[in-house]
């Protein structure tokens, strides 16, 4: 049997997804049971443990340090999305997180939101606002911007990318949307099917924190009805390949549309492995461009951990 004293002993989960990004999800208000890398990582394996591409604790703000900002910034967040990549470590945020999250808290009966309502979270890349659709729920993700503004202003470009699979470096453009993405452009859908991410892309030079690399494909024509089309693979950082990443796909649609120039349209509709999300750029109150994120959110199971894997955590 499972000690009592176990911090994590009658720990229960939820499993949801967005577009096949999925997470393991856990409920923790006063922020009583935090994990350790290890046990994240252990939480997350696809053979060993429930699999997810990422881990979410949902902690009430005033728990949290992290959280306290938040509800500096904003009073009304009073959910903090604590949120960790598959191999345990801390990351900044996830866009289909987000609505995962969001979702997983109307399940649990732990906020209410009508169709066309909003709520404030907090995140460690700050204050994300979501609103409720009736195809599931956008996000306005906060502004983006490029990771080195000078090089992509002179050149377009700011370091080479090389993955198994493509026949030489690629010229790439590095985007922040609170965590570090790294987009490549490519021509061929010949060239999307031929990658193989199973391992980490070389990024040359690397961002601080590392990057999340976006390969991408744009429709042809680009545009059609005033919306951008184009179609994207990911290795996230910390994760591997997955079906669907939100901050990705905004990161993407960002530099597609500066490499289009004047006349790029606002609206773009981003397909992925696992299914297509939709992004939209408009004005802040801040004054800076914000990025808004929809998509939908499922959840597809919720139990309580096996004794058997909570001694092997």
């Amino acid at each position: 049997m499972t000690d009592d004293t176990s911090p994590l002993t009658g720990l229960r989960f939820s499993k949801g997804h967005g577009t096949g990004n999925d997470f393991v999800l856990m409920a923790d208000p006063d922020g009583a049971r935090p994990l350790s890398t290890e046990q994240i990582a252990r939480l997350c394996d696809r053979h060993r443990g429930l699999g997810g591409d990422g881990f979410i604790r949902a902690v009430r703000s005033r728990a949290l340090p992290e959280g306290a900002a938040a509800l500096a910034e904003n009073p009304d967040a009073e959910w903090f999305m604590d949120y960790y990549n598959a191999d345990g470590s801390l990351s900044e945020m996830c866009g289909n997180g987000v609505r995962v999250f969001i979702h997983f808290l109307l399940t649990q009966g732990l906020v209410a939101l009508e169709d066309g309502g909003e709520l404030s979270i907090g995140t460690r890349a700050g204050i994300k606002k979501v609103a409720r659709t009736a195809a599931g729920y956008r996000v306005d993700m906060g502004p983006w911007d490029f990771i080195h503004p000078s090089h992509a202003a002179e050149r377009g470009v700011d370091s080479v990318v090389e993955a198994a699979g493509l026949a030489e470096p690629r010229p790439a453009l590095s985007i922040t949307m609170g965590n570090p993405h790294t987009v490549v452009a490519l021509e061929e859908t010949a060239d999307l099917a031929a990658l193989d991410l199973a391992g980490t892309p070389a990024v040359i030079p690397v961002p601080p924190s590392g990057t999340n690399v976006e390969f991408v494909l744009p429709a042809d024509p680009l545009v059609t009805d005033d919306v951008g089309h184009i179609s994207m693979r990911v290795h996230e950082r910390g994760v591997g390949e997955t079906l669907s990443c939100g901050t990705g796909a905004c990161a993407a649609a960002a530099a597609t549309r500066f490499w289009a120039g004047a006349g790029a349209p606002d609206a773009w509709s981003v397909a992925v492995p696992g299914g297509v999300v939709g992004v939209r750029f408009f004005p802040g109150a801040d004054g800076r461009e914000h990025v808004e994120l929809s998509g939908p959110a499922v959840m597809v199971a919720e139990g309580v951990l096996a004794d058997g894997l909570l001694q092997q955590l």
